[in-house]
């Protein structure tokens, strides 16, 4: 019986340091301005983020390595229109059809974000929540979605999967 349970264990803590072992190194936002330049080659890199052009939709990211986070930023139109009834679809997106990105308002403005800590942050993840919150920009006033796998399925799934192709190349 102790046999059977440290062969286990053995299995297990071998299946995990293989697991460890196959792990990407840290987020970084010199690894984060690599991975944008290859999705779009004229990414503007700046201190504390980046700006860069998905689809024809401005995006901008917001990166804060001392406080491990970073924010991805899509703009999608001004706040101050927004009604009761826009604002509770807005939450029930966040829901059920924003998944990673998210609706929000600051400065006026509604946007679509994706908000992450940086450094466990991996390439297909990144890669994933930009896809998001261009969707989620995209699609706003129609599906609301952010296009990645939702409940009941997606319907622009399209702009993730031409990323995660494009962030091949790394």
């Amino acid at each position: 019986m102790r046999s059977a349970i440290v062969s286990v264990l053995f299995i297990f803590c071998f299946t995990v340091t293989l697991s460890a072992q196959e792990s990407e190194p840290p987020m970084t936002p010199e690894r984060m301005a690599e991975i944008f330049s290859v999705l779009d080659p004229n990414t503007v890199v700046e201190p504390n983020g980046m700006t860069l052009t998905i689809t024809n939709v401005p995006v901008t990211v917001i990166i804060d390595p001392e406080a491990d986070r970073m924010r991805i930023l899509v703009p999608i139109s001004s706040a101050e229109a927004l009604d009761d009834a826009e604002l509770l679809r807005l939450m029930q997106a966040n829901f059920d059809t924003a998944l990673d990105a998210r609706y929000a308002i600051a400065n006026g403005r509604l946007w679509s974000t994706f908000i992450h800590p940086l450094s466990p942050l991996e390439t297909e993840q990144l890669i994933s929540g930009l896809a998001q919150a261009v969707s989620l920009a995209q699609t706003y006033g129609e599906s609301y979605s952010s296009g990645a796998i939702m409940f009941g399925g997606g319907d622009t799934r399209g702009l993730l999967q031409e990323l995660l192709e494009r962030g091949q190349e790394l």
